[in-house]
């Protein structure tokens, strides 16, 4: 291989361990509330029929897709998004999932995306949603289910932005033209967080408002009150445990996908830099207009690599208690079974424990000990062995004990 070969794609990534633990320890965070929440996971292929998931996702999205020919000349494509292969499912397996199916899926998706900051060819997507039921009670347990695996994960501080679509339609109706739509004046709302208002109002004088109706539509916005659907939500979902000061209404609100269909929400982590860290809805018809069939759905697609650089930003790994990693040390051949079988008992303790690959020179042990960034090293030298003792070195202090292992093992907790 060329030297020039060895480096990820462009847009494409690897994860070395300290990074890798990171994401691991977000998931397992995560997971553990989906699974509290009693969502099941689910798994679709990497690989789609092409067919599947062109024309689903509007035009510019469709030359995202990776596609092409198999070796069977079938045209297939890369998952694109999770919510296309779970239409699918629900399509497929109709007759064997429960009413109201929960599930949550976490798995790498792929885009042919220009690739900068914060945006990738292949990343994580986390989602959760609730199939079959239009009940509030349905978008009270995603927005519940979002806020306590935010907070399982470390963040001490949650914004949840909420708002109704209807909320949208209803007051912005009023300034629909034959040049511009209602979905074109939501889509300019939605950059209300990210743009000053004198933006937004240029922009929608530019797709042809006047500048007296743009003044209004962002005047009428402001003052639009909770709609009585979003009003039992909220209720719901207080009494779920979310707290009141988390659950903010913000009539700007937009999440700019046309198919959302009532209750809108965005997660955003205060102290954290790179924008919101989730964001869903209600979304009654999408699953037909992929499947024929009618199954009305909400949900929440979680932002997991900005999640885990949220927690880096904040500070949130700082204070993991990883388990211990110890290496024991070989002096010689002669107590290579006595080092063997201590690394045996600490495993079975259920400490991360190795014994050293470079036999003999303990210098050299040491080295790799503090390059692999264990915390502790056992010598097991002659007369250790001979005396059934181990010598304990912590990494971090220089301090050593010796001992009879069972009784150093504290050392380790």
């Amino acid at each position: 291989m060329n030297k020039q070969n060895l480096q990820t794609l462009k847009g494409f990534r690897d994860f070395l361990p300290t990074e890798k633990r990171k994401r691991d320890f977000v998931m397992a965070k995560i997971i553990e509330f989906f699974e509290r929440f009693g969502f099941e996971p689910l798994e679709t292929p990497t690989l789609e029929y092409a067919s599947l998931l062109l024309g689903k996702y509007g035009t510019e999205a469709d030359k995202l897709v990776y596609k092409f020919l198999d070796r069977g000349e079938r045209e297939v494509a890369l998952r694109y998004d999770q919510t296309v292969p779970t239409a699918r499912i629900l399509a497929q397996y109709q007759n064997e999932l429960p009413k109201y199916f929960r599930r949550y899926q976490i798995q790498n998706v792929f885009r042919a995306d220009k690739p900068q900051k914060g945006r990738f060819r292949e990343f994580t997507q986390c989602d959760i949603d609730i199939f079959g039921s239009n009940s509030p009670i349905a978008d009270a347990e995603i927005i519940a289910c979002a806020y306590f695996a935010y907070r399982n994960v470390g963040f001490d501080n949650i914004v949840i932005k909420i708002n109704d679509r209807q909320v949208l339609f209803d007051t912005l109706t009023l300034f629909v033209t034959d040049q511009v739509t209602l979905f074109s004046i939501v889509q300019s709302i939605d950059k209300l967080d990210k743009q000053s208002e004198e933006q937004v109002k240029n922009e929608l004088v530019a797709k042809g408002l006047t500048e007296p109706n743009a003044f209004k539509v962002l005047t009428a916005i402001k003052a639009a009150q909770v709609s009585a659907s979003l009003d039992q939500i909220l209720a719901c979902t207080k009494a779920l445990g979310v707290p009141d000061g988390s659950l903010v209404f913000n009539p700007t609100t937009a999440r700019g996908l046309d198919y959302y269909t009532g209750m809108i929400f965005e997660v955003v982590i205060p102290g954290y830099s790179g924008g919101s860290v989730g964001g869903g809805g209600r979304y009654d018809n999408l699953i037909k207009q992929l499947s024929d069939i009618d199954i009305p759905a909400v949900g929440i697609g979680m932002g997991f690599d900005r999640m885990v650089e949220a927690a880096d930003e904040l500070g949130v790994f700082n204070n993991l208690n990883y388990a211990k990693k110890i290496m024991v040390t070989v002096f010689s051949e002669q107590q290579l079974k006595y080092a063997l079988s201590i690394t045996k008992k600490l495993r079975a303790e259920k400490f991360i424990a190795e014994t050293c690959l470079a036999v003999g020179d303990l210098g050299k042990q040491l080295k790799i000990a503090s390059q692999k960034r264990m915390d502790f090293v056992i010598i097991a030298g002659e007369n250790e062995q001979k005396e059934g003792t181990v010598t304990v070195k912590n990494l971090k202090t220089g301090e050593q004990q010796n001992g009879k292992l069972e009784d150093l093992i504290i050392l380790f907790k």
